[in-house]
Order: C-alpha cells, then sequence, then structure tokens
C-alpha cells in the first residue's frame, strides 16, 4: 500500500520535474503501439518539419489565393438536420453588407487544417522497481485527470509487470484523453472506414472531402495516421486529376502545399491552364520555388502576391487588358514549364491551345472596340 502512495506522488510531480530518468526501453514502447501504424504500408512523407514553411505568411496567402473563394461551394446544401433555406428583400446598401459579411463567414470556414511534423512515440523510461516484479500480471495505468489541464500536458503512466514505471504510448493516452475527457465525433478506437478496404471504396466514389473532415476529427495534425490518410487522398485526387473535388474547400490549401513540398504539380498546373485559372497558375509556380529554394524574380513574385478582392460573379468575357496579362501570365508558366516540369510535352501543348485561343478573343475584343469608337 506504501508502494501505491509513492507511485501516485510521482505520478502528481512528474508535470513539475524535468529532471528524470532520460532513457527509454524501445522494447516496451513497440509493444504498446498501435498495431494499425505498424502494418501502415509506405506513404509519402515530409522529410523535414513542414511547419514553418506552411506558416509562412507569403505561403497563407497563396494558398488562400489558390484555394480559390466560391460562395456557392462553400454554401451548398449539405446532409445535415438544418438544411433550410432563408429569402429576404434587401436594399442594395443591405446586399452589400450581407455579401461582406459573408465573405468573411466563407473565409472563416476555408480555415486550413496545419501542416505539422509527425510526432514521434518516446514512451520515457521513469523508474525501474525490481521489487514490485510480479506482484501483478496486469499493467497498471495512472491518468491525472486534474481539471482545466490540456490533454497533452496530462501525466499518464503506465506501471508494468516487471516493476518498469513508464510514460504511456501516444496511443493509450489518446484512448484514456477521450474516455475522460470525449471530444465530439471522435472514436476511441479507430473508425472502420479508415481502413484500407473501406478507404479505398470511398477514393474510389470521390468522397475526399468526407474522408478528410473525418480524419481532422478522429486525429491530430501531427498524428502518423493522419499523415498516412491524407497523402493516400491527395495522391489518389492528383492520379485522377479530381481537382475539383477539393478546391475551395478548407482541404486544397494543405492539398496544394503536398504536391508543391513533393514536386507533384504538373497535374494541377495543366489543370488551372484548362481551366483559364492563370494567376493561380503563377502562385502555384511561386509556392514551388518557394519551398524548394529557388530563385524567383521579383516582378513574377510581386503578381502573385499582390492583394486582389475574391472573384464572385464571372464575367461574361475578359477584356483586352486582361486578355493582354493573360500572355504575360503564359509567358513566366512557359518559362517554368521548360526549366523545371517533368510533363513538359502536355503543358506545352496546353500552353500552345490556350496562347491561340487568346490571341483570337484578343482579335475579336479588339474589333468590338474598334466598332464602338475606342481606341
Amino acid at each position: 500500500m506504501w508502494k501505491l502512495f509513492k507511485d501516485l506522488r510521482l505520478i502528481g510531480g512528474l508535470a513539475r520535474r524535468s529532471s528524470t530518468v532520460s532513457h527509454t526501453n524501445p522494447t516496451l514502447c513497440r509493444s504498446l503501439s498501435s498495431t494499425a501504424q505498424s502494418n501502415s504500408e509506405p506513404f509519402l512523407s515530409y522529410d523535414k518539419d513542414p511547419a514553418p514553411a506552411f506558416l509562412r505568411d507569403d505561403v497563407q496567402q497563396l494558398l488562400k489565393s489558390i484555394t480559390r473563394l466560391e460562395l456557392d461551394k462553400v454554401f451548398r446544401k449539405r446532409s445535415v438536420k438544418d438544411n433550410t433555406v432563408e429569402y429576404r428583400f434587401m436594399t442594395d446598401e443591405q446586399l452589400r453588407r450581407e455579401l461582406l459579411h459573408s465573405i468573411e463567414q466563407a473565409q472563416q470556414m476555408l480555415q486550413m487544417p496545419p501542416v505539422v511534423q509527425e510526432q514521434q512515440d518516446s514512451c520515457r523510461v521513469i523508474s525501474k522497481d525490481g521489487a514490485l516484479k510480479s506482484l501483478s500480471t496486469s499493467k497498471f495505468v495512472f491518468t491525472d485527470i486534474t481539471y482545466g489541464l490540456k490533454n497533452s500536458q496530462r501525466s499518464i503512466v503506465v506501471r508494468h509487470p516487471d516493476g518498469t514505471l513508464q510514460e504511456a504510448p501516444y496511443e493509450m493516452r489518446k484512448r484514456l484523453n477521450q474516455i475522460y475527457f470525449p471530444l465530439t465525433g471522435r472514436s476511441i478506437h479507430q473508425p472502420p472506414m479508415f481502413e484500407d478496404e473501406h478507404l479505398q471504396r470511398l477514393l474510389e466514389e470521390g468522397k475526399y472531402e468526407f474522408v478528410l473532415d473525418r480524419a481532422c476529427v478522429q486525429f491530430e495534425p501531427y498524428e502518423k495516421d493522419y499523415h498516412h490518410i491524407t497523402a493516400k487522398v491527395y495522391q489518389h485526387i492528383n492520379e485522377s486529376r479530381s481537382f475539383d473535388a477539393l478546391r475551395s474547400t478548407r482541404h486544397f490549401g494543405p492539398f496544394v502545399f503536398f504536391l508543391a513540398w513533393h514536386r507533384l504539380i504538373d497535374d494541377l498546373l495543366l489543370d488551372m491552364i484548362k481551366q483559364d485559372y492563370l494567376r493561380n497558375g503563377i502562385e502555384l509556380i511561386v509556392l514551388y520555388s518557394t519551398l524548394h529554394g529557388m530563385p524567383v524574380d521579383e516582378g513574377v513574385k510581386q503578381i502573385a502576391l499582390q492583394t486582389q478582392m475574391p472573384s464572385l460573379f464571372d464575367a461574361a468575357e475578359k477584356s483586352v487588358d486582361e486578355l493582354k496579362q493573360d500572355e504575360q501570365y503564359l509567358s513566366i508558366i512557359e518559362q517554368f514549364v521548360n526549366g523545371q516540369a517533368t510533363k513538359k510535352v502536355q503543358l506545352n501543348l496546353a500552353v500552345q491551345a490556350y496562347r491561340e485561343m487568346a490571341a483570337e478573343k484578343l482579335r475579336l475584343a479588339q474589333g468590338i472596340r474598334r466598332m464602338h469608337g475606342e481606341s
């Protein structure tokens, strides 16, 4: 009994003491780790901590612009209990204020999940007490349930049958925190939808946003399972070129960052050219160059980082000035394609096709201006 009280006192002081035994026991740590993690297949991972690059102001600005704020998609009907639509008569001023409010609300809804480094499980050994060996055949888990602490700050330790007192591995910490302090929507055990068989079926059905939303609820952004699932979703989207499934959602920014980090932007750049998102193409090139330490022309960088109001309504036809600006964008894209792209043939063909179409539109627009007596 006295030994048990000593254990409890030791647990209470863990948060206050930093000078404890620092060695780890890899065998015990592995035995307590999730079997799902140990059996997971290889996936594209970050070779270093991506958080400093992801959180840079210029990178955040580029990712938000590339995401493209589309109110119709942000506020689309969803499968929820309350899915009613409200109609109101407004003056022009009221409509303007309501539109600005909707833009602010949409920008909050498009807040991106963070991209951080995968956390490594330490499973630090605190002490070894041979006198407690074989006292019980079961492990004893001690959890600090003090009110007001963050889950990451709680002391959770395990007393093993051999007398070893060790910090609990992350999977055990997560389960116990969910038992004592449950988070809405999170399951104690990993939902079956994330198993390879079910996950693959969901990806083939194109339910990318559903999978990513559920992953954000079930996992923390530094968990290995979160990195594994998001990487698998991102790669499937890139291979199937289903970029519109995530565009104008909160997951599109991390997805673009993933592609740029791993040098996989060719298909996305091709899609941007075909959909007439040339400015987004310039922003993607600047993002790619920034992440890989490549020199960027100041004029190009200024174009990409220039603040623009979100385009809520597509114009019927581009003006002459906009068509001339597109030619400048095409030159920048063409230079990048010839120097850095891996799918040069497809991209150059897309650039040439767009240039011919834009030249025809420019001739037509200039003819209309002359007919109206404009220079």
